[in-house]
């Protein structure tokens, strides 16, 4: 078995206008999928491409620096793109369980809006911000480049369990809003799929 790009659930130009339909064709079509076509070249051979991308990255310690590196890159890429897609959807709502512990974690949810864009904003360079379980506290934090929170403390810099998560990298925005990062993060607000959020919280829970 490899690897394969998966179908989006949604038209390319679903998310207009907060997301626009030439950068979802890139982003989706060139750049998550030459991370696929890398860690296949990779792991051709070997029984690691039968298991889900989340397993490899969450065992990504377990391999030699030589092959780390690059499963870190772009088996994490694919996972991190993987998770994207599907907490985008317009008009979905923020309800139960999942704002109840948001608000109890962060004290409302304008305040969580604010501190996830603070991290966003914050993350040099390129990388994510994620909404994260961590000891069954909900935790903002940002990974560098394709890290994620599953790969563990001592190379994302956090360990935990994604909840949300946005792709802080140029090429997710840079043709739509160019240097301004912030209206990205904002607009981000509008496409979030809190109904898959929610399934991921309870399935932490």
């Amino acid at each position: 078995m490899s690897y394969i790009l998966p179908s989006l659930p949604y038209a390319y130009d679903a998310l207009e206008p907060y997301f626009d339909k030439e950068t979802m064709i890139f982003h989706h079509t060139k750049h998550h999928k030459a991370y696929i076509d890398k860690v296949n070249v990779a792991l051709e051979g070997t029984d690691l491409l039968n298991i889900p991308v989340e397993t490899l990255i969450s065992q990504i310690n377990k391999f030699p620096e030589n092959k780390k590196n690059l499963l870190r890159n772009n088996a994490g890429g694919h996972a991190n793109h993987s998770f994207f897609w599907k907490i985008l959807k317009p008009h979905t709502c923020l309800n139960g369980k999942l704002k109840k512990a948001i608000e109890k974690n962060f004290g409302s949810i304008e305040d969580f809006k604010n501190t996830f864009e603070e991290v966003s904003l914050s993350c040099f360079g390129s990388g994510w911000s994620w909404l994260i379980q961590q000891n069954n506290k909900l935790v903002v934090t940002s990974t560098a480049n394709q890290d994620n929170p599953l790969m563990g403390e001592s190379i994302s810099g956090t360990f935990g369990i994604p909840i949300l998560g946005l792709d802080l990298w140029e090429h997710a925005y840079y043709l739509q809003y160019k240097n301004q990062r912030i209206n990205y993060i904002r607009s981000f607000w509008n496409l979030v799929n809190w109904d898959q959020v929610t399934i991921n919280f309870l399935e932490t829970s």
